[in-house]
């Protein structure tokens, strides 16, 4: 028989979101204003639709927070995003085979209406880190992070989730995990997971980094280099 796993334990350094302790970080952040952006992402947070589609899953959560219309159909009647409308920059089939990299889930953020700032720690510092994070609090922008698993003590390597949250007082973040097979949405240090953004993606040879997004309705008309980004990597590390 094939062997199967149903989700991994958490590492003892972090939080799970529903036990006693992370729903006393949530009610904490709440009262103090971190996690202004919370709502609107729990409402489309979903799990990946299969196991390398983790920058997809991440940007699908993203793009239906920020209630960008994207101007085709999903099913019936109806225009929603899912991941299988997210191929303007990378074919999904290369993407099942070896994921996406940080460049790549930006490209695809830009020709689905969103302006997006990309921030690798190579050439930005823990302060933008968390003042990114403080504006993703206040509802200002999303925040997707792209890390390595294994710095973090967890199971895989190259990873894409959202943000939830910010408890600036503890630096603690909120971890919406799109693997939700794999790890429940956790709180984990802030440090820690800047720590695993310095981890170098083999595809790009750059470390990984995180996105700031905003709706910008005009942005995929002007995205005039979006077929351009279909060759922008090939080897990409991001699985789930």
């Amino acid at each position: 028989m094939t062997e199967t796993f149903y989700r991994r334990m958490l590492p003892s350094d972090t939080i799970e979101f529903s036990s006693p302790l992370g729903r006393q970080l949530f009610a904490e952040a709440l009262a103090t204003g971190g996690l202004d952006g919370y709502f609107r992402l729990a409402e489309q947070f979903h799990t990946q639709a299969e196991p390398q589609f983790c920058g997809l899953g991440s940007l699908v959560v993203a793009l239906n927070a920020l209630a960008i219309d994207p101007g085709r159909r999903w099913q019936g009647v109806w225009r929603w995003f899912s991941e299988q409308l997210l191929d303007c920059c990378v074919a999904l089939d290369q993407i099942r085979q070896r994921g996406l990299d940080l460049d790549e889930v930006a490209c695809l953020a830009r020709c689905n209406g969103t302006s997006v700032d990309v921030f690798r720690p190579e050439t930005s510092d823990a302060s933008a880190w968390r003042a990114s994070l403080s504006a993703a609090a206040r509802g200002e922008h999303v925040v997707i992070a792209s890390y390595d698993r294994a710095r973090l003590d967890q199971s895989g390597s190259g990873h894409f989730s959202p943000i939830g949250g910010y408890h600036a007082e503890r630096d603690l973040v909120l971890i919406l995990d799109v693997a939700r097979f794999k790890y429940p949405p956790h709180w984990i240090s802030a440090e820690r997971l800047w720590q695993a953004m310095h981890a170098v993606d083999p595809a790009t040879g750059r470390s990984r980094g995180w996105l700031a997004l905003r709706a910008d309705p005009q942005q995929a008309m002007r995205d005039a280099s979006a077929v351009a980004c279909r060759s922008a990597g090939s080897n990409a590390d991001a699985k789930g």
